[in-house]
Parts: structure tokens; C-alpha cells; sequence
């Protein structure tokens, strides 16, 4: 398929060595003998007593077909984080990955969302400035890690995870995003070391054109949902970005993306130095735990089967999907009206709205949100139970990414597509892209 990266022809000679990282190998105990007492300190103020943390305490048994990260010799501090979170064993996405970016290979990683590809590169990110600290003094703006991503609230989700990863090192995490105060980004940057920077395009090209953030001496490059950024023409941004860079052989990069244009296929290659490919994806295009329905309605009776949908599902975490702004603002007043507990995020809400909005949303306190596709595409929520499309997208690809909101992480979930007169030519479109039939229902009144 177009959209999968394609197989790379047989290496016919060595990977040259990095000149950033000419012996990189897997991390000896002696060299990191500091690494194997950990600090269990709170950061809260007020904890005064410390317990020495070590590896012990974190038992995970050995399952057959699973990686637990305690094989992948990460530095003490890393992994006390993730047993923190809550994390036991890798994904599959972490399992193929970080036995090589811990190496310090490129990688071009083709992954859905909900797969764990932002703990993947957080930890190689961490890992590896754990393993080689700074040497010289820097200005405060000088990154170490560059993550770039499309969407703010995207960006605001993978520096959050970084936060927790990083609970347990002194490295600090700064995000630079549109929509939020620039001035106070611009005193993060001032007055912290930019040892992770998240940000997208914009902001981003922004604050490195007037030198506010430098870029020459980023060791690690990662750029997330590559597709996202192609079709939201962040391309010609992110080019300008990479060429502030340090040369390709001595940063280390890595690119993930949920499919892969010929386009993207061609700048992977370009970006990355003899990079490893991986591709975690189901042979079929959508997540198999998704239960997937079409109804096929009238226009006029697309609300009231919502409205039922939604009540006989009471209490789910529920995402509306709208191809306009002003079908997602008419179907937030017409939820509120029928006093569903539900908010709105688009590109036309403000974007401390948008943050506030969806930290609600993954909290509980919002049960029902209706998004543009946009908005949507940077809501990387977990248990969320039903995901409808209360008009088919016209891009047959952003239906793929529409209902991967749902079933993430291994959970099941369920997709219902409303189809009228207007958009059902759409679904064999729709069809081709996942490569399967999609149950359809034709809906005569609005008995679900």
C-alpha cells in the first residue's frame, strides 16, 4: 500500500558511526554506578524524609512474547518513573523501537495513535541525556531535544508525558505552542535549560528565527504524526526548522507517522542517516478492537438518532466529529439544550479554552465533546468509549484517524458514521482506505 513505508532494499555496506555518539553501546553498570540509587523524594513541598529507590522495588515477572523494560538496561531514574506511571511491559511500538534508538539509530516508525509511540521516544530521548550529560556550560535556550508536532493540544500531551518521565532527573521539559502567552514561553526559555523542547511549527519558527531558541546543537530530532503535518501544510515550516539543526549524522532522529505518502516516504529518507524501519500497524487500516456501524439517515434525522445514541450510551466518553465549525457550534447548543454534559474544540474556541476543555475531558468532568478534525486530531485520550461521525470526513484518511480516538490502548470502543444523501458516496471511498466492508443500517425512524 501507497500509505505503509515501503521495504528498504538490503544495506549493501556498513552504517557509518555517529561522530556524536562513536561508542555507543548498552549502558555499563560501572560507568552509571551513580544511576543505581534513586531518590524517591517527593517534589512536594514539605516531604522531608527520602527513601533510597532501587530497581527492587519494581518487580515485573517475565511473560512469554512481552518486553519488560527492566530488559532494556534503562537508566534507574527512567524506570522508576515508569513504574510511577504504571507501566510493566512495552508496547509493541516500545519493544521494536528502543532496543535500537537506544543504540542511537534513526528510526522511521510507522504507528497509529494509542500505541505508545510518545513514551517510545521520550524514553530514548531521556535515556540517552541521562547517559551523556552535558559537558560544557549553555545558554539557557539552547535545546537538547526537539520534538515537533502538528497540533497544540498534540504537543501539550506528549510535554506532559515528558513531565512525568522526568520526574525523577533534573532535566527540564518547555513547550512552545501557539494560542498560549508568548511572553511567558519566552521567559521559560530565558530562565530554564531547554533540555526538551515540544513544540509546533509555528511557534516554533517563530521563536528560532529571532534567536530566541537556538537550534544548533539539538542532539535529538523527533518528529511525530508526520502525515499530519504534510496534509496541514506544516511541511515548508518544518524544512526551515530541520535546516537549523545540526547535520543529520550527529543528531540522532526519529519520525513516526500513522501512514506514509510518497511524500513523507521521500522526506524520511531525507531526514534521517541509515535509519531502522519499523511498522507497527494491523494489516487492516482501522483497529480491529473498533466496532464499526454506518447509519444511513435523512439530514433532518441525523439529531434525534444522536440524541438517542447518546442516551442509551449514558455516561460513555463520547467524541462528535463535524466536518465545519458551524455544524460543531449548532450541535453543542442543540447537546446543551437537551442538557448533555458536553463542550466544544475548534479552531475558533481560544486556545487556553481548548487545554482547559480537554484536561476536563480526560478527567470525567466532561462526558460528550464535538471537534472539528483539526481540533480532534491532537485528542489522545484514553477510555473513550464511542466516537461518531455526525457527517462523513472528505478525506477518506481522516475517517482512519476519527475513530482511532476510540479502542486505544488495547481497549474495544465503537464508531458509528452517520451517512445521508449528501456524503454517502463517501463510504466506498471510506472502505477502500480500511480495506473492508463497513456494516451499514439504514436507519427508517430513530429507534436505535
Amino acid at each position: 500500500m501507497e500509505n505503509q513505508i515501503q521495504e528498504a532494499p538490503s544495506e549493501t555496506k556498513a552504517k557509518p558511526k555517529r561522530t556524536r555518539r562513536p561508542n555507543k553501546r548498552p549502558r555499563n553498570s560501572e560507568s552509571v554506578k551513580a544511576d543505581t540509587q534513586v531518590s524517591s523524594e517527593s517534589k512536594t513541598a514539605g516531604n522531608a524524609k527520602s527513601k533510597i529507590w532501587s530497581i527492587e522495588d519494581f518487580q515485573v515477572a517475565e511473560a512469554e512474547g512481552k518486553m519488560r523494560f527492566h530488559d532494556l538496561n534503562l537508566p534507574d531514574r527512567v524506570i522508576k518513573s515508569i513504574a510511577e506511571m504504571g507501566f510493566e511491559y512495552c508496547s509493541e511500538i516500545q519493544a521494536e523501537t528502543l532496543p535500537m534508538t537506544l543504540l542511537g539509530y534513526d528510526i522511521i516508525g510507522q504507528a497509529q495513535t494509542g500505541t505508545g509511540k510518545t513514551a517510545a521516544f521520550l524514553i530514548a530521548m531521556i535515556s540517552d541525556f541521562l547517559d551523556y550529560p552535558l559537558e560544557e556550560k549553555r545558554a539557557n535556550n539552547f535545546a537538547r531535544g526537539l520534538i515537533i508536532a502538528p497540533t497544540r493540544e498534540l504537543a501539550i500531551q506528549i510535554a506532559d508525558e515528558a513531565v512525568k518521565l522526568t520526574s525523577n532527573c533534573h532535566l527540564n521539559v518547555v513547550t512552545l505552542v501557539g494560542g498560549l502567552s508568548y511572553e511567558k514561553q519566552k521567559i521559560a526559555l530565558e530562565t530554564e535549560n531547554v533540555d526538551i523542547l515540544v513544540a509546533t511549527p509555528g511557534r516554533l519558527l517563530d521563536f528560532a528565527r529571532s534567536r530566541k531558541v537556538q537550534l544548533g546543537k539539538v542532539e535529538c530530532l523527533v518528529l511525530d504524526e508526520a502525515d499530519r503535518m504534510l496534509s496541514m501544510g506544516f511541511i515548508p515550516d518544518v524544512k526551515s526548522i530541520i535546516r537549523m539543526t545540526p547535520h543529520k549524522e550527529t543528531r540522532q532522529t526519529m519520525l513516526f507517522s500513522a501512514t506514509f505518502p510518497k511524500d513523507i516516504q521521500a522526506l524520511a529518507q531525507q531526514w534521517t542517516y541509515f535509519p531502522k524501519e519499523v511498522s507497527v500497524v494491523p494489516k487492516e487500516a482501522t483497529n480491529k478492537n473498533i466496532d464499526q456501524v454506518i447509519y444511513t439517515v435523512e439530514a433532518d434525522q441525523k439529531w434525534p438518532v444522536l440524541q438517542q445514541l447518546i442516551e442509551k450510551n449514558g455516561g460513555q466518553r463520547t467524541i462528535i466529529f463535524a466536518n465545519r465549525r458551524d455544524e460543531t457550534r449548532d450541535l453543542y447548543e442543540r447537546l446543551r439544550k437537551a442538557n448533555i454534559n458536553c463542550a466544544i474544540l475548534s479552531g475558533e474556541v481560544a486556545q487556553d479554552k481548548r487545554v482547559k476543555t480537554l484536561a476536563n475531558f480526560k478527567n470525567g468532568t466532561i462526558q460528550v465533546l464535538v471537534a472539528t478534525d483539526v481540533a480532534g486530531r491532537g485528542i489522545h485520550v484514553d477510555n473513550v468509549e464511542l466516537v461518531v461521525n455526525y457527517s462523513l470526513p472528505e478525506d477518506p484518511e481522516d475517517y482512519v484517524h476519527r475513530i482511532g480516538r476510540t479502542g486505544r490502548g488495547g481497549e474495544t470502543g465503537k464508531s458509528v458514521s452517520f451517512a445521508s444523501e449528501d456524503d454517502a458516496f463517501m463510504i466506498p471511498e471510506i472502505e477502500k482506505v480500511v480495506g473492508e466492508n463497513i456494516r451499514c443500517e439504514y436507519m427508517v425512524d430513530t429507534s436505535l
